[in-house]
């Protein structure tokens, strides 16, 4: 079977015929078609009825028309008269709206120089086939041939309703679809091929790496040289993504915020201007604030809300004039009492239920079960869309949860709209494996049903990297200066200092690294308090290990971990802070593991034995 993207289900069809052929396709072509319905392709962003994607056979663009016989009045290779409803309608020749759809995208792909022949009479020109065709539900191909629509079109680009049938042949039923390229040329297209054609016909899959957003409508803007996108069960898993309640359990780096961000931007410009807005929640802070830089850049900030769960609550007592806590709490007691406020407020009906058409709820395991619970009012119900992302295993704050607890409980009705995500994309899988030595008692998968919290064992991808770079040396101190020295190597190799970030388990190691940083004059950016992250800039991030959940950098140094746990710290819950920050990283990881504790020794005797 092919992989139809969205999913049958979830796909939004303009009739029964429609309908029936998506259902061919899919059931009548081998599971290495790719087929669209309906999605918004290319530059201009235009919606064929279907795009099919085959490695060998090439790119074919498809339009349906569910017209009878009698609908059509008179039809030339430029314009057809139809009367649909009674009324005279001219529209374009069917296979002309199917050319010129057709033609978009292929100028698109020979932007990208690794799409085209190098060489030859073709030079210049996609190095795979491509073609276009129509599709004709109701009208059989007897009907087609005796009233001489062969004159409009040409038959070999048509498929009438009887070659489309359940009963039809399937080795028949593909040679009417290869007879739609006008030539064969090109060898079979290669996975980075396929990549690089999904990134450049679907923006809405591109996975955004370090720097500005990619500009489509700039023509000579130069294409970028590595192209990332999701892979097909993340694509076909946010593309049906629908309303209802969903929960999505996946491990780190399974491209969980990916998926909520293509489902924010969907929302965002599927709304109006009577739509409420979209709240995207996470827990910690600098995601939040990285999420909301996104949504500013696709300039979708005024209809799509990202805010961290407690200046959310801080916004929310501001906005309806409720009274925040008293500045000379705590930190921890002005939190907990916001969350008290608002909760109270919302009971009180002070501050409304309802607000928002959709929520997408990031870092779910680290919301405490009151929390989903005041969230899950604040969806209007005449869209009842709540997104839950969730992953056991980064659940790194204490939180006061009951064994017996469930997300019914909570008031996420999710029952049979549940999907895991096991395979880990970010990582290589030398990072992977290092970060499961320390918590491998952690990732014992089980499943304990749809509305409880399944602890997932990841898959890595496979991708290879160098191996992680262990230090050990005497003090703290000599390490964040060698751990520095590798940083700036790293610069020279040409990555970014924005693309690097140290993580420390505690502030007194923050202060240790930022002052070797100052002091060899490397740019950096260290997150002592709210407010302090900006994802922009192109500065090495200083951070905590746990304020670093929901990030990703090319390059990670982990400063400390001979020294974890620390005395008196649960060796579970230090393990999982550990996992968390080992899986920020995308290609390289580095880890000072001199000291006393056992992480550092468990690392070094199994990863560089030595």
């Amino acid at each position: 079977m092919a992989i139809l993207i969205p999913a049958l289900g979830a796909c939004s069809f303009d009739s029964t015929g429609e309908r029936r052929l998506a259902e061919r396709l899919e059931q009548k072509l081998d599971a290495d078609y790719l087929l669209w319905h309906n999605v918004p392709i290319g530059p201009k962003q235009t919606h064929p009825d279907f795009v099919l994607l085959h490695p060998r056979r090439g790119l074919l663009i498809l339009e349906t028309k569910d017209w009878k016989l009698d609908t059509i009045q008179r039809a030339t290779k430029q314009m057809w008269e139809i009367i649909p409803n009674g009324q005279l309608k001219v529209v374009i020749n069917p296979l002309a709206q199917a050319r010129h759809c057709a033609i978009q995208v292929v100028n698109a792909l020979e932007r990208d120089a690794q799409l085209v022949q190098s060489e030859g009479a073709h030079q210049g020109k996609l190095a795979f086939p491509w073609g276009h065709g129509v599709v004709f539900t109701r009208i059989t191909r007897k009907q087609f041939e005796a009233a001489g629509l062969g004159e409009a079109i040409e038959p070999h680009y048509v498929i009438c309703k009887d070659e489309m049938e359940e009963s039809a042949d399937v080795e028949e039923f593909q040679q009417r679809l290869w007879n739609m390229f006008p030539h064969a040329f090109g060898g079979a297209m290669s996975l980075p091929q396929l990549d690089r054609a999904r990134w450049i016909m679907f923006p809405q899959v591109r996975v955004q790496t370090q720097g500005a957003l990619f500009d489509d409508s700039d023509l000579d803007a130069e294409l970028p040289s590595i192209m990332r996108v999701m892979d097909l069960q993340q694509e076909q898993l946010a593309r049906s993504l629908g309303d209802g309640h969903r929960v999505i359990h996946g491990v780190a780096g399974s491209g969980k915020t990916m998926i909520l961000g293509y489902r924010a931007e969907y929302l965002a410009k599927a709304s109006t201007a009577s739509s409420k807005p979209t709240l995207i929640l996470c827990f910690n802070e600098p995601l939040g604030v990285k999420l909301h830089s996104v949504m500013d850049a696709k300039g979708l900030a005024d209809r799509v809300h990202a805010r961290h769960f407690h200046k959310w609550c801080r916004d929310q007592l501001q906005a309806f004039g409720q009274t925040l806590p008293s500045t000379n709490a705590s930190s921890a007691q002005y939190v907990a009492e916001l969350v008290d406020r608002v909760i109270h407020a919302v009971r009180l009906k002070f501050i409304p239920s309802g607000q928002y058409q959709a929520i997408l709820i990031d870092e779910g395991h680290d919301f405490a079960p009151e929390w989903l619970t005041l969230v899950t009012q604040m969806v209007d119900p005449t869209t009842n869309s709540l997104l839950l992302l969730y992953d056991d295993a980064q659940s790194i704050f204490a939180r006061a949860r009951s064994k017996q607890f469930s997300f019914k409980s909570v008031g996420v009705q999710a029952q049979g709209r549940t999907t895991i995500l096991k395979i880990n994309y970010r990582n290589t899988k030398q990072i992977l494996q290092t970060a499961s030595l320390v918590a491998a008692d952690l990732l014992t998968a089980e499943y304990q049903g749809d509305d409880r919290i399944p602890l997932v064992k990841p898959i890595s991808c496979g991708r290879d990297g160098p191996a992680p770079l262990i230090i050990k040396l005497h003090n703290l101190r000599d390490e964040a200066y060698a751990i520095a020295d590798h940083l700036t190597s790293a610069h020279k190799e040409g990555f970014a200092w924005g693309d690097m970030a140290v993580l420390c388990p505690n502030w007194e190691v923050m202060r240790l690294f930022e002052s070797a940083l100052q002091h060899r004059h490397m740019p950096h950016q260290t997150r002592w308090r709210r407010g302090d992250y900006t994802p922009e800039g192109d500065c090495i991030k200083v951070m905590t290990m746990k304020v670093s959940k929901g990030l990703e950098f090319p390059v990670v140094a982990l400063a400390g971990v001979g020294h974890m746990p620390a005395p008196g710290e649960d060796e579970k819950d230090a393990a999982r802070v550990f996992y968390v920050a080992a899986t920020r990283a995308t290609h390289r990881l580095v880890m000072g593991v001199g000291g006393p504790s056992t992480f550092g020794s468990t690392l070094q005797y199994k990863i560089d034995p030595a």
